[in-house]
């Protein structure tokens, strides 16, 4: 998490050593004795980067990192919570279901499940009202509900809901449990990329949806290595995706079907609903057998990002090429910037995310 701040301020990190020691404090914390034998083990962090001369610099390094570091410790704190509180949450819809089909809930239920045993690294949770004001849906915090970096700050990195479009807003209404996209904040702890929002609707008594639990955090790494069929929710999207496509599963077609969604960007098979993963995969499938560029075009339901996946053939892919595409992309979306994330492998055709 240091790493990251010191490199989100643009600074080259030179060295970084992070010694336990054994130091002893008084009663006002200050540094009273350093390396005794019964001393309590504090981790110090030594980092070395490019030369500040600037004071004022220094001191916005200073309180960034003190800030940061605030943020694990929040999480550190509450992560066990969190965690229980996802299980909590499953054995209440196991007694009292929401209006959603047996099928479905019994997936979402085996996803949060799956979420809660080490998939998933909790930084921050909060519980949330839908109420209306001035004959608008919005979304209200729950006293005293925060959890990690949503503990103490009231400002949340998750979806802004009064930020939204009406028909957006009228999502929340749904009879749909989950609600799995990404924070446009990036995470400050573990890794820096985008945060992991996790949204569980609450429903009343007549069905209807009064708000949500929500989840920030990031997938671990297993989450992303794990096949698609060992995880739930992802393996009814996929079967169902084979099952529409018809194709016959000792197939040539069939099995390079099978390794697309196999390859697919990960975060895009958990964010992406079902038909339209059918209509790209097909696409990517009928595109193994043309040296041909293809674009396909996933807009973010909440309309705060769209993700467009470029196959291209791998021998004519190029850096230059893929600057052009950004800066085509950005400008065709009206984006405020953009990310790209790019895959290669054995196969014939490249894989270029641009998320606008």
């Amino acid at each position: 998490s240091v790493t990251m701040e010191v490199n989100r301020h643009g600074l080259t990190l030179h060295l970084i050593i992070h010694p336990l020691i054994g130091v002893k404090r008084d009663a006002q914390g200050q540094l009273a004795d350093v390396g005794a034998a019964d001393a309590q083990r504090e981790s110090f962090i030594h980092v070395e980067v490019d030369r500040v001369a600037e004071p004022a610099q220094l001191e916005a390094l200073a309180a960034d990192l003190a800030r940061v570091l605030g943020d694990v410790r929040l999480t550190v704190s509450d992560w066990q919570k969190m965690q229980q509180r996802v299980l909590d949450i499953v054995a209440q819809l196991e007694k009292q279901p929401p209006p959603v089909p047996a099928q479905e809930l019994s997936e979402d239920l085996a996803f949060l499940r799956w979420l809660a045993d080490g998939h998933f690294t909790f930084l921050g949770h909060r519980s949330n009202d839908l109420v209306t004001k001035d004959s608008e849906d919005t979304l209200v915090a729950v006293p005293g509900s925060g959890l990690g970096i949503l503990r103490e700050s009231s400002k949340d990195p998750g979806v802004a809901f009064a930020a939204l479009p009406l028909k957006v807003r009228a999502l929340a209404r749904l009879p749909q449990l989950l609600v799995i996209t990404k924070s446009t904040s990036r995470s400050t702890v573990h890794r820096p990329g985008y945060l992991d929002y996790i949204g569980i609707k609450r429903f009343d008594a007549n069905g209807q949806v009064v708000g949500e639990d929500r989840f920030l955090g990031l997938f671990t790494h297993t989450a992303y290595s794990a096949s698609p069929v060992d995880i739930p929710l992802l393996r009814k999207k996929v079967a169902d995706v084979l099952l529409r496509a018809g194709l016959p599963p000792a197939s040539h077609s069939g099995k390079a079907l099978v390794n697309i969604l196999d390859t697919y960007p990960r975060d895009e098979l958990f964010q992406t609903g079902g038909d339209e993963l059918l209509t790209t995969a097909m696409g990517v499938l009928h595109l193994e057998e043309r040296q041909r560029f293809r674009l396909f075009v996933r807009r973010e339901p909440y309309e705060r990002f769209v993700v467009c996946m470029i196959y291209a053939p791998r021998e004519n892919y190029t850096t230059d090429l893929r600057q052009k595409w950004q800066a085509i992309l950005e400008q065709a979306f009206n984006g405020q910037g953009s990310e790209f994330n790019v895959h290669l492998s054995e196969s014939m055709l490249a894989r270029i995310q641009i998320t606008v």
